[in-house]
């Protein structure tokens, strides 16, 4: 559903976008090492419990980087969360916590707020911020992500930011 209140705000600049991502950044490596432990712990139990044989290793975390299928699985968990960290917050509302600190927000030329497909598909298409160097020799303002999922970033008032954009808080 098309959200008029916020379908003609300013697209965004790199330097706001630039630190969003540097506050983003420190909530991904909280992210990476909350589901790092996690990850570890659950390894570690299945480890403990005999589902998985130690073989020649003498302690966990050498079997798990020692053998690629569980050092590919662990890398597979740990990259899963930070990806639905980002998903979960571009899907409902449209703002990261960074996002929300200097007052942007994801969204589709209408106002209207980004499925889970089309936030996943801004995810790969935004790996490793490469595409929004794009937004230095695009007049529209648009990175790469933007322009692939037609969605745009937008600079929100104070007034604007304040409202609750989360859907069902």
């Amino acid at each position: 559903m098309p959200n008029s209140e916020h379908a003609n705000f300013p697209r965004a600049s790199f330097f706001r976008r630039f630190g969003a991502i540097v506050y983003d950044l420190l909530l991904a490596v909280a992210v990476y090492m909350i589901a790092g432990a996690i990850g570890f712990g659950v390894f570690t139990a299945l480890t403990s419990a005999g589902l998985i044989e130690m073989g020649s290793f003498e302690h966990v975390s050498d079997l798990l980087n020692g053998t690629p299928l569980y050092k590919g699985i662990y890398q597979f968990w740990i990259a899963l969360c930070v990806g639905l960290f980002y998903i979960a917050f571009w899907s409902h509302g449209g703002q990261t916590l960074g996002m929300r600190a200097w007052r942007l927000k994801v969204q589709h030329p209408n106002g209207q707020s980004l499925s889970v497909i089309t936030a996943s598909a801004r995810l790969v298409w935004s790996l490793l911020g490469i595409g929004n160097l794009w937004i230095l020799i695009n007049g529209d303002k648009l990175a790469l992500q933007d322009m692939m999922t037609r969605s745009e970033v937008v600079v929100l008032s104070k007034e604007a930011n304040q409202m609750r954009n989360w859907h069902g808080v």
